[in-house]
């Protein structure tokens, strides 16, 4: 145990006896994000490392050990895993630390949704005619082949014109502008659709291209093939909460259309733990009580059908084949 793991343990452990007493002695369990415990059959979680992301994993820690209750302590957006945390079988607490005191956490409403502005939905028609699919997430409107973003609108903060700048993330559009600033907008961006496109067909060999946005690239397959999920058809629709970072592995959401009703559909990939909180949050945002989490055959886990059936609402993980 590194002494960080060790500096965590002491403290959740003082956490828990400040809040319960200290008649029964807790039974400490390895958690990697932060410290876990057992005291009387209920479930002692403490977040460290990325809380936002670690309500997930601390609920596969407690269902491993049968915990009838599970509370969740954290530092961070206790807003946030409040609002995920209700509703579930075994019911889940989120307490907000406060020096050494836990207070209940407040479940924070998610953002209200955000129009695209006109200015900037007026380069749609220039991004279609480049060959890259127009997204609209939380009032911005990119770009994207094969589900990896090659363009965003944006508004300069100094002028506010606005403009379409090419690149995959902020970095790589503005070493764009500085080297090909020159160059039609419409132009410069179907080269770059027609080189990512190359290297984001299936069988492609291995390159950072096709490495980054693994999860929308399994979203523009059920987009493009829906029946893969017995559906009639799919398309994008924004996460609960904005990306922070394009190049970040992130579930992403969809709405279908399955048995002539609508379903809320999150693509991930790779093993995520924290999926199906975030799919809870999805469903919200869309107003529906169906979900499925469509990850790659690889990456469907035990603890995740677990996890599901622990969730409010009716949520299922699908796995999906390689083409």
């Amino acid at each position: 145990m590194t002494n960080r793991e060790q500096l965590l343990a002491v403290k959740l452990a003082a956490l828990v006896r400040e809040k319960r007493g200290s008649a029964v002695a807790p039974q400490p369990g390895e958690f990697g994000g932060g410290s876990a415990l057992m005291r009387d059959g209920a479930a002692w979680v403490l977040l460290d490392d990325r809380p936002e992301r670690g309500l997930g994993p601390a609920l596969a820690w407690a269902l491993r050990q049968g915990a009838a209750e599970v509370n969740i302590l954290t530092e961070h957006a206790a807003g946030m895993l409040a609002r995920r945390a209700a509703g579930w079988t075994p019911p889940v607490h989120v307490w907000q630390i406060n020096d050494r005191v836990l207070l209940p956490a407040e479940p924070e409403s998610l953002p209200p949704p955000t129009p695209l502005a006109f200015a900037h939905a007026e380069f749609e028609p220039l991004i279609r005619e480049a060959g890259a699919d127009p997204i609209v997430e939380h009032g911005v409107l990119a770009g994207e082949v094969d589900g990896l973003e090659v363009c965003r609108v944006v508004t300069d903060e100094f002028t506010d014109a606005v403009r379409l700048e090419v690149g995959v993330g902020a970095h790589d559009r503005e070493a764009f502008q500085l080297l090909h600033g020159d160059r039609p907008t419409g132009e410069a961006l179907a080269d770059v659709v027609r080189s990512v496109r190359e290297h984001r067909r299936a069988g492609a060999d291995r390159h950072p291209l096709n490495l980054l946005a693994q999860e929308r690239a399994l979203r523009a397959r059920l987009i493009a093939k829906p029946s893969l999920i017995g559906a009639s058809d799919v398309r994008p629709v924004a996460p609960p909460v904005a990306r922070v970072n394009v190049k970040d592995a992130v579930p992403c959401v969809a709405q279908a259309t399955i048995a002539s009703h609508r379903v809320t559909v999150v693509c991930s990939t790779g093993v995520d733990l924290d999926v199906v909180p975030f799919a809870v949050d999805a469903m919200a945002a869309s107003g529906s009580n169906e979900c499925l989490i469509v990850v790659p055959a690889r990456d469907a886990l035990d603890i995740q059908h677990r996890l599901a059936a622990a969730a409010p609402g009716s949520i299922a993980i699908t796995p999906l084949g390689t083409p």
